[in-house]
């Protein structure tokens, strides 16, 4: 057998390397045109601030006749010389003035400091849900969620170990936890 020396034993290596480089193995499962898509998930907060500023620009591109404002006063109070001889039409100019409302709340909101009640997620106000499948219960000793009730002591618990220690407390100790949560009975 010939003696194995330091340069073939590293020419093996290398060859072994090159043999199970991964990188050199073709990937015939792998679309090489393949690119991620462009399109981005929009949070509730975006979908409505486009939605507002696009009602807000149809509105104002229906209503961009130059009748639709009131001729403007100069500091004499006289009529500006754009709308001579034409009288103001006070319905179109209050539908152009809402517009306007409508556009400042929506460049408002685009920019994060909306002042009016624009709709938002954030400004909806509801009163909370008392339904019985939206209460969550938790563990009267741990503060843990708790799925089990111990039907003796009426004291919710989060595993075996609190329910071991509930059953060798005393009958004044877990009334004091009933107590804490409001579900004891006080008998008269």
């Amino acid at each position: 057998m010939a003696p194995i020396t330091a340069a073939s034993d590293e020419k093996t290596h290398e060859a072994l390397l090159d043999k199970l480089d991964l990188h050199a193995v073709p990937k015939p499962f792998r679309n090489a045109h393949w690119k991620p898509p462009q399109r981005r998930n929009k949070n509730l907060k975006q979908i409505l601030g486009e939605a507002s500023r696009k009602e807000a620009s149809q509105m104002a591109t229906q209503n961009n006749s130059g009748i639709s404002t009131p001729a403007a006063a100069n500091a004499e109070g006289t009529i500006s010389a754009g709308n001579v001889g034409r009288p103001p039409n006070i319905a179109q100019a209050a539908q152009s003035l809402s517009t306007l409302v409508l556009e400042k709340n929506g460049r408002a909101v685009a920019r994060g400091n909306a002042t009016g009640p624009a709709p938002t997620y954030t400004n909806i106000e509801s009163a909370p849900s008392f339904h019985p499948s939206s209460q969550k219960k938790y563990c009267d000793i741990t503060g843990l969620p708790a799925p089990y009730t111990d039907p003796k002591t009426r004291l919710r618990y989060h595993d075996k170990e609190v329910f071991g220690s509930i059953r060798t407390m005393p009958q004044n100790v877990y009334e004091g936890y009933l107590a804490a949560r409001g579900a004891h009975t006080v008998l008269k």
